[in-house]
């Protein structure tokens, strides 16, 4: 006879709201998450009483935002700055779609962003039920993990779960993904406030949790080769580096980290490194390297990238050229192309890096350095003859007078700061949403990059970047407040569009004010009354000598610099650095 069948095991009792809510906040804080963003919201009572708990013994930090996009661009800054996951919480509804364009940017930028929305139970969905709506794989490819957990069901597994793969680390080993964001759903049902007898996650988190994960891989995409000791780098005779190949150069885009330095440093190659790749320094480096490809670019033969480039059409074309050889050098996975979708070979590991670069060949970095410091002359020679400040002012004075973290709004301010900022001085570290560069949340991440290690932080930005999350300047009473210096360079509207295409004049000629209204979006808003509004220390710069007294003054707690400026001057300007720039470099 066959062997009777086993009883079916007893399914454990469902869990009550409060001790879910308990058990997940648990997981949250053994997986190494130290800071959360809270936005209000009933459906989500249970996980902001856990969380208060929590900081009431110590184990997290609170910051408590009303507007869910500002709370997860601050979150994203969070993980940034911390180099470890964060997370925001919100409740049901349209509260959860608003944190779409920050989950998009983590995927993109590799940024370990933990979101938990609070949900209804499944037996309200579909019914017309009040703030319900079809919350699980919301954020669809962007997201390297989801899991939507019933109302009931104890939440630990995949709360660790999540973690290790926002970290890159699904199995729970060495990284074998790009870190990025994650998506718990986690409905509850009545009560929502909890009683005394819920899980406390008071207790010591790591006595019981069983998915402790690792913090973020160090740099600032979480996928950053770290230096070995000294150099890192094998001698001249070593690993191929001997070799002479002669026109190569070394570029860095976002999130290349000091290693692209060392390496450019240690083959006497140029080095053409964007702010944000943090790479920006040291004997190699070529400040206005841009300029310079029109000159010296037909000679390059070889290419070796690290990190993302994203600001030069002149880069972008270098590296599309077919007479070019190119290799990117990618250590690890990294969240922004799909492999077999680029065409440059891809390198895992230096010796063999180091055998493609080959040394420079004789005079090949002098001849790029002194065409370096020629072009910068020239630059700063046409803008001590500027009567009004500018965009290139101001790029210049903030990079200068910034020796705290940074952060760059997209558009012009960034490649304001590619073009003049010098290779001699650079910030404790550059941030920037470059994951798809857009303008949105950067008040917001700005914050949160300040708040994370509570290192003075400046933000440069546009006017329109300024106020697409003016939201961003709302902290509550009683919230922790950053040491941040908001630079806002206000010309009035969308200055960047008149560099591009739709400032060229056959576009205005054929679209006349249409170009203006739809691309340049001018604005007549009061920035000194947004400021007096959320409590705001503010000043105005009008001269250069007042600009550089008031970045001088240490930065403590928030406020914000405005500088004007008149973008419809900006294409001429630009046009005459160029001329300057050729015209100095041409000389004999």
């Amino acid at each position: 006879m066959p062997a009777p069948l086993p009883a079916p095991a007893t399914p454990p009792a469902p869990l009550d709201s409060a001790t879910s809510a308990a058990r997940a906040v648990r997981s949250l804080l053994a997986g190494g998450v130290t800071d959360v963003v809270v936005a209000p919201g009933s459906r989500s009572a249970p996980l902001a009483y856990a969380l208060a708990e929590a900081e009431a013994a110590g184990l997290v930090r609170l910051h408590v935002r009303i507007d869910e996009r500002s709370g997860a661009f601050t979150a994203l800054g969070l993980a940034l700055g911390a180099r470890r996951p964060a997370a925001v919480v919100t409740t049901s509804g349209t509260a959860v779609g608003e944190l779409l364009p920050a989950v998009m940017e983590a995927n993109h930028a590799a940024v370990p962003l933990v979101v938990v929305s609070a949900d209804r139970p499944a037996e309200l969905r579909g019914t017309g039920a009040n703030q319900t709506t079809v919350q699980p794989d919301l954020f669809g490819v962007h997201v390297r993990f989801g899991a939507d957990i019933p109302a009931g069901d104890d939440p630990e597994r995949l709360v660790g779960e999540a973690l290790h793969a926002a970290v890159g680390m699904p199995s729970g080993g060495v990284p074998s993904r790009p870190p990025g964001p994650v998506h718990l759903n986690l409905a509850f049902r009545d009560p929502l406030v909890p009683e005394a007898s819920g899980d406390d996650p008071r207790r010591n988190p790591l006595d019981d949790a069983p998915h402790a994960t690792p913090g973020i891989p160090a740099g600032s995409d979480g996928a950053e080769a770290a230096v070995p000791a000294g150099t890192g780098l094998p001698g001249p005779a070593a690993g191929g580096a001997g070799r002479t190949h002669g026109a190569t150069v070394v570029v860095a885009g976002h999130g290349a980290g000091e290693l692209a330095a060392v390496f450019a440093a240690h083959l006497d190659l140029p080095l053409l490194a964007e702010p944000s790749s943090n790479s920006r320094f040291g004997s190699s480096g070529v400040a206005p390297y841009r300029l310079l490809l029109e000159q010296f670019g037909p000679a390059i033969t070889r290419v070796v990238t690290f990190g993302r480039p994203t600001l030069s059409r002149p880069v972008t074309a270098l590296l599309a050229r077919a007479d070019v050889e190119h290799a990117l050098y990618l250590p690890e996975p990294v969240a922004w192309f799909e492999e077999g979708r680029r065409p440059e070979r891809i390198i895992d590991n230096l010796p063999e890096l180091l055998d493609f670069a080959g040394r420079g060949g004789d005079g090949w970095l002098r001849s790029w350095r002194q065409a370096g410091a020629t072009a910068e002359a020239a630059i700063q020679s046409l803008l001590a003859d500027e009567e009004h400040l500018t965009g290139l002012h101001v790029a210049d004075a903030v990079w200068e007078h910034t020796d705290g973290n940074l952060v760059l709004g997209s558009s012009n301010p960034i490649r304001d700061v590619d073009l003049v900022a010098a290779t001699d001085w650079h910030p404790l570290e550059v941030f920037a949403n470059r994951g798809l560069a857009g303008i949105d949340g950067t008040v917001s991440t700005a914050t949160g990059v300040a708040l994370a290690a509570g290192i003075p932080t400046r933000a440069l930005m546009g006017d329109i970047t300024f106020l697409h999350d003016v939201g961003g300047l709302l902290l509550g009473s009683g919230e922790r407040q950053p040491d941040l210096q908001i630079v806002v360079l206000n010309d009035g509207g969308g200055g960047i569009f008149g560099l591009l295409e739709h400032g060229a004049d056959s576009t205005t000629a054929r679209y006349g004010a249409a170009v203006e209204r739809l691309f340049g979006t001018p604005h007549a808003v009061d920035i000194a009354a947004l400021a007096a509004a959320h409590g705001l220390p503010y000043e105005r710069a009008t001269t250069l000598d007042e600009l550089d007294t008031a970045m001088e003054r240490p930065i403590t707690g928030r406020s914000i610099l405005e500088v004007r400026a008149d973008r419809t001057t900006l294409r001429d300007l630009h046009a005459r650095v160029r001329r300057a720039v050729a015209d100095a470099v041409a000389r004999p």
